[in-house]
């Protein structure tokens, strides 16, 4: 017998008349955790990959505003019925009201909170009131839209002076019914802190895109 990187192996050794030894292996596993910590590693190998290729996560979305999370519910977000994807490019005068929010679902039980926020002003250089808060929107019934919720904060649109913001879109799923007070200002918001004072858990979704003022030159990469 014979052990090696956590296998027993055994030998038999069954000798023919003038042919070479013909050797029978047999291998069982010497204990179950090397191959829970193998699957451990590729199950953490995978997610790993997975959110390497995560819009959010190339975008800085997850870092800058987010903590990584896993989706769990479907957000469309559409100015003038286009349809946004992680890294749209839009200009100011595309965004001047506010979009449509869907929230696809057969359970109007169940509500959501939306909160919209630009993590790079004034400027994506110097982001001294990271988050500044555009729009606050609660108790969204799932399979509707945000015209059915409650607008806590109303919508200001984007107007960027300087460099490329990026504006996201942050979907939570409500435990309970409860009162949501407004801040009292917009700028340095925090979806985190937000996020813990009303106990809302982890985003379920979140998308974003890109705007500079109407004359800018120059974009972001795309990312679909």
């Amino acid at each position: 017998m014979v052990q090696h990187l956590g296998l027993q192996v055994y030998i038999e050794h069954k000798p023919e008349a003038f042919t070479p030894p013909n050797f029978t292996v047999k291998a069982k596993l010497a204990s179950q955790p090397l191959l829970n910590n193998t699957t451990h590693f590729l199950k953490k190998y995978q997610l790993q990959l997975t959110m390497s290729r995560d819009p959010l996560v190339v975008g800085n979305v997850v870092g800058d505003i987010l903590d990584p999370f896993i989706k769990s519910a479907s957000l469309r977000v559409l100015y003038s019925n286009r349809e946004l994807t992680n890294g749209s490019e839009l200009k100011p005068s595309q965004v001047v009201n506010e979009p449509r929010i869907e929230i696809a679902g057969r359970d109007m039980r169940t509500l959501y909170t939306l909160v919209m926020v630009d993590p790079d002003s004034p400027s994506p250089s110097n982001p001294t009131k990271r988050e500044y808060l555009h729009w606050l929107v609660t108790d969204i019934p799932e399979s509707t839209n945000a015209s059915f919720g409650n607008e806590i904060v109303s919508y200001e649109s984007p107007k960027p002076t300087a460099g490329i913001h990026r504006f996201v879109f942050v979907l939570f799923r409500q435990s309970v019914r409860q009162t949501i007070y407004a801040p009292g200002w917009r700028p340095n918001f925090n979806t985190r802190d937000f996020s813990q004072l009303y106990n809302l858990g982890p985003p379920v979704a979140a998308v974003f895109f890109n705007c500079q003022r109407e004359n800018g030159c120059g974009g972001r990469r795309c990312i679909r």
